[in-house]
């Protein structure tokens, strides 16, 4: 066991070690390390100011030195007999604890691995996604340190052509026994398939130690091949005092399409920083984004859209509803490299206060290197409408139930973008923050309700770009 704030290049060799790592994998952690000890949380002195990161403590947060089997604590326990219907991976710390694959699926030559294993088994695939798009770990001290540190991480590998119809369940929770967890997790989508990957993240009911802060640090790497589709949906609903750090990257070949969608409801502190690199011509990328935060919640989101290919196309929609006290801060940039030309990109942030102590920042930018291309932003914060609040009360609303409505308008065009399945799971964990239930998926009434719903809607197909560069 190993406290974050005193963690050193021993015990970044302890690790390769114990994973008997090859070389070339040694040498990225230690680039990766170097770069951590010299960077400083925030690398970028435009957000120094706007930005909560130092609401982690390095000196509370036990990382283990090897892995930990862990059982499932009571909350989870539920779950397991739902994702035995379908294909899922349930990971507690470190490991895998259960693994639910169809057979039609393993006949596809559809990979799901333990990234150790996959390492000893697949080390030539890999290593040649890895040092085709090699990470720059002077972007992020977090960044740095999930490449240098990892203790687990997943490798899921989709062949070349095969396309799965039904999702992939992902759910990842931190163990109930105090111990944070740095992961590496690694998806590949080989030319002309596609496929749909549901990750969920927990966290068990805050830990009573006051010297103990639980946290997940993530390092998503998305390798889209040339026509590919890669569908990757996360809901981030950790309990208690947590800190979630998560780093995305999607490297996008000729043709292929990345799509980020992401429901961000739980911990403390949660530091999301999704890159979506378009390198082939044709290629494009899309991250929808619903946050909603009350208590003293905080949320550091950064998006950005690199276009480097001919003909690419980028959309960033990213909404944010704060209650309380909480407090969310969006960044995004539009980077148009010099052979990008005919690229087209749209990057917006919206948020809605719902109390006078909620705070939100948005910080959108553009660098264009080239001509012939479309490239807009927009960014908004208000405080709700009193206006509103009193119409709809006027038609037999509570103060509450009003409010509740104006955010569901607020939000309703942006979950209009995702499948109706998608829809009614973000709809259950806000119906639940709002109630003050637990935030974690179950199959009961109030879930099969939605769904009836949802189903019966239809999905948004317009694109919102063509509207707003039009009258910008």
């Amino acid at each position: 066991m190993v406290l974050l704030s005193s963690i050193n290049r021993e015990n970044i060799e302890a690790l390769t070690k114990e994973n008997e790592e090859p070389l070339w994998l040694n040498e990225m952690r230690e680039k990766a390390f170097s770069k951590y000890v010299s960077l400083p949380a925030e690398v970028s002195p435009l957000y120094t100011k706007y930005s909560n990161v130092n609401r982690h403590s390095p000196e509370h947060i036990h990382i283990p030195d090897r892995s930990i089997i862990s059982e499932p604590y009571e909350e989870l326990k539920d779950s397991i007999k739902e994702l035995e219907h379908g294909n899922s991976i349930l990971r507690i710390g470190s490991t895998i604890n259960r693994m639910f694959m169809s057979d039609s699926l393993l006949k596809q030559g559809v990979i799901i691995l333990d990234l150790k294993e996959a390492i000893r088994r697949y080390e030539d695939l890999i290593k040649k996604q890895l040092t085709t798009n090699q990470l720059d770990y002077s972007e992020d001290k977090f960044l740095a340190l999930e490449a240098a540190a990892f203790g687990s991480g997943l490798f899921v590998y989709i062949p070349k052509n095969v396309i799965i119809d039904e999702p992939i369940r992902i759910v990842n929770s931190l163990a109930d026994d105090g111990n944070s967890s740095i992961t590496r997790n690694i998806i590949v989508a080989d030319v002309g398939s596609k496929s749909t990957l549901v990750q969920e993240i927990y966290a068990p009911p805050a830990i009573s130690k006051k010297d103990v802060q639980q946290a997940y640090f993530e390092l998503v790497e998305c390798h889209v091949g040339p026509n590919a589709h890669l569908e990757m949906v996360t809901l981030q609903a950790m309990s208690g005092d947590t800190a979630n750090f998560s780093n995305r990257k999607a490297f996008i070949e000729r043709d292929g399409k990345m799509s980020w969608y992401l429901g961000m409801f739980g911990t403390q502190l949660s530091r999301y920083k999704i890159d979506s690199i378009m390198k082939g011509p044709g290629s494009s990328a899309e991250d929808v984004e619903i946050i909603f935060g009350n208590g003293n919640q905080s949320f550091d989101v950064t998006s950005n859209l690199l276009h480097f290919g001919h003909s690419t196309r980028g959309r960033v929609l990213v909404k944010s509803v704060m209650k309380d006290t909480s407090k969310s801060l969006f960044k995004g940039m539009i980077k148009i490299g010099k052979e990008a030309k005919a690229a087209e990109s749209y990057l917006a942030g919206h948020a809605i206060l719902l109390d006078k102590g909620a705070k939100s920042d948005a910080i959108p930018g553009l660098e264009i290197e080239t001509n012939e291309v479309k490239a807009t932003h927009s960014a908004s914060v208000a405080q709700i409408d009193e206006m509103q609040i009193f119409y709809l009360m006027s038609r037999g609303l509570s103060r509450e139930g009003a409010k509740r409505e104006i955010v569901n308008g607020f939000l309703e065009p942006l979950s209009r973008k995702m499948g109706p399945t998608i829809r009614a799971w973000i709809n259950y964990l806000i119906e639940n923050k709002w109630s003050g239930k637990p935030l974690m998926l179950r199959t009961d009434e109030a879930m099969e309700q939605i769904l009836e719903v949802e189903k019966s809607r239809y999905r948004e197909t317009q694109d919102i770009f063509e509207k707003h560069y039009k009258y910008r």
